[in-house]
């Protein structure tokens, strides 16, 4: 898993914007703080459709960058964003769990149409990015 620096902007009366130093071009928007991680994940699955891999800068030397300088300057922030690639291989794991959990999750996976595979894995998607 990849860590990559986002610039998040925020004028009055406007929504939250996102950009990322390492990849120009990727940005993002969320009408609050807490959908920020969402609309950021989104944001890096779309900019890496049919990219290369690129290795994020670390956090000094996005600081150092004159642009992103300028940003923080004029009241934006940095939050770092984890990305998990999209990587379509399944991998069969044997995995011990409380029964009782494995219980709920099998009843909630059901009522929502999906898998315990596709629960788990949405579950564990969703603890590690916040989206």
């Amino acid at each position: 898993m990849r860590f990559y620096t986002a610039i998040v902007h925020k004028d009055e009366g406007s929504a939250y914007g996102l950009s990322f130093p390492d990849l120009p071009g990727c940005h993002a928007a969320a009408d609050g703080w807490n959908a920020i991680p969402a609309a950021a994940a989104e944001a890096l699955d779309l900019w890496f459709e049919g990219q290369e891999d690129v290795e994020p800068s670390p956090i000094d030397v996005i600081r150092s960058r004159a642009d992103v300088a300028a940003d923080l300057a004029s009241g934006a922030t940095l939050m770092t964003v984890p990305y998990i690639s999209a990587d379509g291989a399944l991998e069969r794991i044997n995995v011990s769990i409380e029964r009782g959990l494995l219980r709920s999750i099998d009843s909630t996976a059901k009522a929502r149409g999906m898998t315990r595979s596709a629960f788990l894995a949405a579950a564990a998607r969703h603890e590690i990015t916040g989206a």
